[in-house]
């Protein structure tokens, strides 16, 4: 049991002044599991998480409390019992079975030229494909029905992302060397980000849905104001392509992953280079935080995944077995399992402190180009060029369920912030909702 480590920085920090703040309300998160703290200070709202990342249905509540309460000045004695019952409500839904099969529940003939991308909003009730027809399409997931075009660019819209957790916004990124900022909710254009002198081929919102950071063939990345559209700062370093980059939870840094075989991280305040992460042999694929920051995990066109210490940027772990480029890499929202996709048609799950093989997932016959966790971190879902997706059992690898019914390769597949609902994207142009 931990709290996470922004928590008890800030707390330091603040426990002479605890006076002036004052406990609004708890707010339950289940994924990762944790509870936020809404606070009032100096007039100001506030909030702060007490992440329970190791928390376990047969944990010791009580002793579980009594950590929070003499780590948190916010939750005084008289807050103890609310707490313990929030968190026997954090264990209720981590011992809940995990034996859903999904049904097809509708076919949705996207856009006229293969899909690129597709992704959820946080709660799962609309997604967004983008397409090399130039547009990125909004879907409602109850009905299936398509509730906005976003036409404008005028070449492939490659990248796009929801601003979530707030999910009003949509970020589309394209080969037109712009990226866009829409309303998700009328459709309409924000603004338009000009400046990279090549392919956007990666982007992000920041947490707070402040900033989006672009990637592109030009070897930069950009951030930009959500806000005003004017660029902040340009990320020069990298020699080659930028095609992966993702911010931290807290969106303090940014890691940018190349094709000049370095990840590079940076502090988003100032735009400076703090870490280059040094020795892959061939192009980065991929590049991932753990949810409370303390890893990145790497995979590279050399066949390895490589674990990092994000403070010191020391490589502590390489992961070796695949006898091809390993293509996508993705922790559980906790942080403690990761797992790595190949182009040898299979997908490894691995323990991300220890590094030790947890379970190997063997049946596909393409390569697995995408690989996530359900919320839950109860199942695997992969994505192939075989045409079908999977879920597999990350306990001992066995496959749960084959999803049949794409006529071309999958590229691209998500899960709902809740776990029960899935999109499939393809190159046969449709895209698969699945309950």
């Amino acid at each position: 049991m931990q709290l996470s480590t922004p928590s008890l920085f800030f707390l330091d920090t603040v426990h002479k002044s605890t006076s002036k703040m004052k406990l609004k309300r708890f707010l339950l998160r289940y994924y990762p599991p944790g509870i936020i703290l809404e606070y009032e200070q100096g007039g100001n709202l506030k909030t702060k998480s007490i992440d329970l990342l190791d928390l376990k249905p047969e944990t010791d509540v009580d002793a579980v409390v009594d950590e929070i309460s003499r780590k948190e000045p916010l939750i005084t004695a008289s807050k103890a019992d609310q707490v313990r019952k929030l968190i026997q409500r954090l264990q209720e839904k981590l011992g809940q079975k995990d034996d859903h099969h999904f049904y097809l529940f509708k076919v949705l003939r996207a856009h006229i030229l293969p899909l690129t991308n597709v992704g959820f909003n946080k709660s799962g009730s609309s997604f967004i494909t983008g397409s090399y027809d130039r547009t990125c399409k909004v879907w409602d997931t109850a009905s299936g029905e398509e509730l906005h075009t976003l036409e404008g660019h005028k070449n492939v819209v490659y990248a796009i992302a929801f601003n979530n957790p707030y999910g009003d916004k949509i970020a589309t990124g394209s080969f037109d060397k712009t990226c866009k900022l829409w309303s998700s909710e009328t459709g309409k254009c924000y603004h338009t980000y000009r400046g990279h002198s090549a392919e956007i081929v990666c982007l992000s919102f920041n947490p707070q849905s402040s900033i989006i950071a672009t990637g592109s063939m030009d070897t930069t990345a950009k951030l930009w104001d959500v806000q005003t559209g004017s660029e902040l700062v340009t990320l020069s370093g990298h020699s080659a392509e930028i095609i992966s980059l993702s911010f931290n939870s807290t969106g303090s840094q940014l890691i940018t992953g190349s094709f000049d075989h370095t990840v590079s991280v940076w502090d988003v305040k100032s735009g400076k280079r703090i870490h280059t992460l040094i020795g892959h042999k061939a192009e980065i694929s991929s590049a991932q935080f753990n949810w409370d920051c303390s890893l990145i995990a790497t995979g590279s066109m050399d066949k390895t995944c490589k674990i990092w210490d994000t403070p010191s940027g020391r490589c502590i772990g390489t992961l070796r077995g695949h006898d091809d480029e390993v293509l996508d890499v993705a922790f559980d929202y906790t942080g403690q399992m990761l797992l790595t996709a190949s182009a040898d048609g299979t997908a490894r799950c691995y323990n991300a402190v220890t590094h030790q093989l947890i379970s190997k997932f063997e049946g596909h016959e393409g390569e697995i180009s995408k690989i996530t966790f359900n919320p839950q971190g109860t199942s695997v879902l992969t994505a192939s060029s075989d045409k079908t997706a999977r879920l597999w059992d990350p306990e001992n690898g066995s496959c749960k369920q084959i999803l049949e019914g794409h006529t071309d390769e999958i590229f691209s597949c998500a899960f709902n912030y809740e776990g029960n609902t899935m999109i499939t994207g393809s190159k046969d142009n449709t895209c698969r909702i699945w309950r």
